[in-house]
């Protein structure tokens, strides 16, 4: 791969795992490729917040790349774990599906109507889509195909003849009080859900019966379940007899030969670090606690000569403004609903900037429009070498990748702006283009396209995430009572704005008249600053900009005024203001 883009290496977290993670495959594995993994199950939509466990490792592959190493990222896809539950507020699916529950994701049919074959598929198919789309480059292993095509067969037999070792160091742990989270409280319940990973970290480490402990389950001949129990095994034959709790199913197979199960979760995830090689792998905190999956797994991956991978727990991602969508839909969302509505760089930016031990929350509501502010403003101190190196480091991971620059908006006019354009014009892409084409008549939008896409994921976010009562209706005909009520300042405040529209209208020089007129009234000059002007110019202003929100669209608030009176027209304007 051509190595386009500089190294990013600062004080930033990225760099130092990178630094880490090169000193210990050199260790390890001198002369190979650096492996980090991340695994993924499609057992339903992939959220946000399990974008942090691919997030992480690719950030950290990516730094190294810049570097000019070779680096694998694995996303293993745990196609093969059972089916736990029917998801709620999915698309064709309905109870009926529970008949599934104990079988393989990729024995579960998909969705009513999807074009995929499966289940695991059909969700697997749009994190694809969305890792694309977000610059991440790795290699997919499904596990389905790794355990049906025997190529863990070895590993199986090897944990089978050491299931008295295994079960010895899982036996360290089963009577241990489990230590209580450390979190903050999810908000509603769509966070409350985000939390939650695959399942994987609860399922049980296998069978302890009369016949003994086995790391290993079959998934039925009959019916396809995992609700099997081992009930004999000889190491010098292989054979296995097992029997189905589910269908009363029971078979003797030759376990060198069959390919019908897997290893429970506690062994098949160290079994995986020994077999890839992975240097380096997060882990959420439902991996992390004592006695759970990443530390038992520190021990047993010994047992297939290999060691644990670093990395770090990562924290909650939550959601801002999801309660209304939860309750809707009944899920939370998933990287595929921010591409919609934001860039694929501001969603890389806002994994790169925190610490994977720090929580952050990805907003669907109202501060989204403040996150892009801050966005653009890191951006032009970047341009202008006045940002902080660290900032330097997120920004230029988010924008792209060791391989090349992800695609971007050629005029990146403020999100905030059109998304109130694409509100006011309600679809109208001609008066959309008018209006933007006004917001600097030095150096006019010469077509949407140039605004593109970040005009259509603003408008997308006002067309799905911004409620019906808070949209913006321009009023059809003026308030002629209330332009009749209005006292002699208030008539006076309006007839100073008609009086400054022609000459102010630009983007910057409304916002300066708006601004203004309450100033003039009370003897300053409009170009007062706020330390030169007494506290009550403030709520004067804000008086101001209530009546003329009334007389344009009958609320108290709206879209930032600059952009609702270029918007509405100058002619329009004046007629709704009584001229």
């Amino acid at each position: 791969m051509p190595i386009v883009a500089q190294s990013t290496e600062t004080a930033d977290w990225v760099s130092r795992f990178a630094d880490d993670v090169i000193e210990e495959s050199e260790r390890r594995a001198p002369g190979k490729p650096v492996v980090v993994a991340s695994g993924l199950s499609p057992s339903g939509p992939i959220h946000l917040g399990n974008l942090r466990e691919v997030m992480t490792p690719h950030l950290v592959a990516d730094e190294i790349r810049r570097r000019g190493y070779r680096v694998r990222h694995l996303i293993s896809w745990d196609d093969y774990d059972r089916y736990r539950k029917v998801p709620a507020g999915i698309a064709g699916v309905d109870e009926s599906w529970a008949e599934h529950i104990g079988k393989p994701l990729t024995s579960v049919p998909a969705p009513k109507g999807s074009a995929h074959p499966n289940w695991a598929e059909h969700f697997k198919a749009a994190m694809v889509a969305s890792l694309a789309e977000l610059g991440v480059e790795f290699d997919g292993i499904s596990q389905t195909a790794q355990y049906t095509s025997g190529a863990y067969r070895e590993q199986i037999l090897h944990a089978m003849k050491h299931r008295g070792d295994i079960d010895a160091i899982l036996g360290q742990y089963r009577t241990k009080p489990k230590a209580a989270k450390k979190q903050q409280k999810p908000l509603d319940e769509a966070e409350l859900e985000a939390e939650e990973g695959s399942g994987a970290a609860s399922e049980d480490d296998g069978s302890s019966g009369s016949a003994g402990y086995f790391p290993y389950k079959p998934f039925c001949g009959n019916c396809e379940k995992d609700l099997t129990t081992v009930t004999a095994y000889d190491d010098d034959s292989t054979e296995l007899t097992y029997a189905c709790t589910a269908c009363g199913f029971s078979e003797t197979v030759r376990l060198s030969e069959f390919n019908r199960g897997k290893l429970v979760w506690k062994v098949d995830w160290p079994m995986r670090w020994a077999y890839e090689g992975v240097i380096f792998e997060p882990s959420g905190v439902d991996h992390s606690s004592p006695g759970s999956s990443f530390q038992v797994g520190g021990q047993i991956v010994g047992i297939f000569g290999g060691k644990q991978p670093i990395g770090p727990m990562y924290a909650f991602v939550g959601i801002s403004g999801m309660a209304k969508m939860s309750s809707s839909r009944g899920g939370v969302p998933t990287p595929a609903d921010a591409l919609k509505i934001m860039e694929p760089q501001l969603l890389r930016w806002l994994y790169a900037r925190r610490r994977p031990n720090q929580s952050f929350k990805i907003a669907f509501d109202q501060e989204i429009q403040r996150l892009y502010d801050e966005w653009d403003k890191l951006a032009a101190k970047v341009a202008d070498g006045s940002a902080l190196p660290g900032d330097v480091a997120a920004y230029t991971r988010a924008v792209g990748t060791a391989a090349d620059e992800l695609p971007k908006t050629r005029r990146p006019l403020p999100y905030r702006t059109l998304a109130s354009v694409a509100d006011i014009t309600a679809g109208h892409q001609d008066q959309a283009l008018r209006i933007l084409s006004e917001l600097d008549p030095a150096d006019p939008l010469g077509s949407l396209d140039e605004a593109r896409p970040r005009y259509d994921r603003a408008e997308a976010w006002i067309n799905t995430r911004v409620p019906a009562d808070q949209r913006t209706i321009v009023r059809e005909e003026p308030d002629t009572d209330l332009l009749k009520s209005l006292d002699e300042p208030s008539q006076q405040s309006v007839r100073l704005l008609l009086d400054g529209l022609q000459d102010h209208w630009s983007l910057d020089g409304l916002t300066h008249l708006v601004y203004g007129v309450p100033k003039v009234q009370a003897g300053f000059s409009a170009d007062a600053t706020p330390k030169e002007l007494p506290p009550e110019i403030k709520t004067a202003q804000r008086s101001f900009f209530a009546l003329l929100y009334h007389l344009l669209v009958g609320r108290d608030t709206g879209p930032r005024l600059p952009t609702l009176l270029l918007a509405v027209g100058q002619e329009r304007v004046r007629a709704l203001l009584g001229e």
